[in-house]
């Protein structure tokens, strides 16, 4: 596994291409962009920079810290260095001749620095491009495919190991550290990059036994009491015993690229009634897969999880207890949250490069939870697993 990777030039001037596309469709000049995630995607370096991106024509890559970094992580043409804020405001006016409409990343840009951009940069108007951003991500190339595909071998070295390191009365803690380790010293990276305004993860959940049903503040099914206060979810000091579920809800993420994928393991068998919600769950998967084709509806898709759910009278502990959440699947790439979203009021069409992660899950109280996840991408044929691991409750 290449664990030192550029993207390609020609990689990046095609995402360029297709992000101009939307810039010249809705009559937007041009475009700043800041956040590491998309820069990252349209310049192939996290360095300290702006990027601006011309709706016509050579973008730009203005570079604070580090310039000779820069120049060698991205195969963008021009690529200067910046002394301040100031000289960024002053070229992008420059470059569009002092009129027209700049696009910025409104949905992540601090509130503070929309507001001395938006004054820097008049007279020109500073329009919201986050949409045309995400939608432009939202289409993986082949390219970032092979990407996903390399995070996903992480994965399935890293849930191998699982029970090679699992014993009852080990803490929650101590399983993830060993796990995390096994990801670290094959070339994950470590952080897992969220989009959404104070969502934080650190590798995944990791929980066992009344620890899964535990709630939390993270916009999904399960939270977990964390460590203390300051980061309240995932593994707690609690000790894992006997006849109850271990999920094992991990990140793999090599060269920028991630994907999402859990497990259910136990010592010993677990209650008939998590059994029957885990073949529900694995129930929903198989229906969702078959009936996935490109121009499906993602709504479509959550009806039919709901259904099943209902149908195998586990409705209300479907997709969460206390705080149940709506989606069943959500994007996944350079970020956790990327579009498109599988939910029950968010219409979306599926087209031939979208990847989502897919995760029925029911979760009851002071019992734990079950279910399963796996990373997918559209395909012209319907949707093809990236992730794998053995389906079954790993019974130790």
């Amino acid at each position: 596994m290449n664990h030192l990777h550029y993207t390609p030039r020609r990689e990046l001037y095609e995402r360029i291409k297709s992000f101009q596309g939307h810039l010249l469709n809705n009559n937007v000049d041009g475009a700043l962009i800041i956040q590491k995630a998309d820069l990252f995607y349209f310049s192939g370096t996290c360095q300290n920079a702006h990027l601006f991106i011309p709706a016509q024509g050579e973008p730009t890559l203005m570079v604070r810290k580090s310039l000779r970094r820069a120049q060698e992580e991205s195969a963008l043409e021009n690529i200067t260095a910046l002394r301040g804020f100031d000289e960024v405001f002053k070229n992008i006016n420059t470059l569009l001749k002092g009129q027209g409409k700049i696009g910025l990343e409104m949905d992540v840009l601090p509130a503070n620095l929309f507001l001395r951009y938006k004054s820097s940069l008049l007279p020109l108007e500073a329009v919201d491009v986050s949409k045309f951003i995400r939608e432009t991500r939202m289409i993986k190339s082949p390219y970032e495919i092979e990407r996903l595909k390399e995070s996903a071998k992480l994965n399935f070295k890293m849930f191998s190991e699982v029970s090679n390191i699992l014993r009852e009365g080990m803490t929650e803690v101590e399983l993830a550290g060993r796990l995390e380790s096994v990801f670290r010293e094959r070339g994950h990276q470590g952080a897992i990059r969220m989009r959404g305004f104070n969502q934080e993860l650190f590798y995944g959940h990791l929980m066992s036994g009344w620890n899964l049903s535990y709630p939390s503040f993270f916009d999904g099914p399960t939270g977990g009491t964390g460590l203390n206060p300051s980061y309240p979810q995932s593994a707690g000091f609690k000790k894992i015993g006997k006849n109850e579920p271990i999920m094992v809800d991990y990140v793999g993420v090599c060269n920028g690229y991630m994907v999402d994928q859990a497990r259910i393991f136990s010592i010993g068998p677990l209650p008939d009634k998590l059994v029957e919600a885990y073949h529900a769950a694995l129930k929903i998967k198989a229906q969702i897969v078959k009936e996935t084709l490109p121009g499906t509806n993602g709504k479509d898709l959550y009806e039919i999880a709901h259904n099943i759910a209902v149908a195998s009278g586990y409705e209300e502990h479907f997709m969460g207890y206390e705080d149940r959440i709506s989606f069943i699947g959500h994007g996944i790439g350079i970020e956790l949250d990327e579009l498109p979203v599988i939910a029950r009021n968010f219409a979306v069409i599926l087209k031939p490069g979208m990847v989502f992660a897919l995760e029925p899950k029911f979760i009851f109280p002071h019992e734990g939870a079950v279910g399963i996840e796996d990373t997918f991408v559209v395909t012209e044929s319907g949707l093809e697993q990236i992730t794998s691991f053995d389906e079954a409750i790993q019974i130790l």
